[in-house]
């Protein structure tokens, strides 16, 4: 499997974040093909101190090629571009593949 884990800085307007998120953002996502499943969250906590991040958004695809291929999709591009409508204290984009822990 491989993730792409989404960071999302403190927005100039978090309600405007919440609501143009939930009710336009995701589900653009809701319809993209590729990803076998996605998460998000606004209750982003640090263990010490103020979290670094407001959000986190994390979709998991079943390898790097399934990734890259959903991202250059139309419907991937149309997700990307969106962005800009509500991510205005910016964004960090990583992947990587997810190792099995158990065993």
């Amino acid at each position: 499997m491989h993730r792409s884990l989404v960071l999302y800085s403190e927005p100039a307007d978090p309600d405007h974040f919440r609501d143009y998120y939930v009710n336009n953002h995701l589900p653009l996502v809701k319809n993209w093909p590729g990803p076998l499943a996605w998460r998000y969250s606004f209750d982003v906590a640090a263990t010490e101190g103020e979290a670094p991040y407001f959000a986190v958004f994390e979709a998991d695809f079943a390898d790097a090629a399934a990734m890259a291929a959903a991202r250059a999709s139309p419907h991937g591009q149309r997700v990307a571009a969106d962005v800009v409508n509500y991510a205005t204290g910016g964004l960090v984009v990583i992947h990587y593949p997810v190792q099995d822990g158990t065993g």
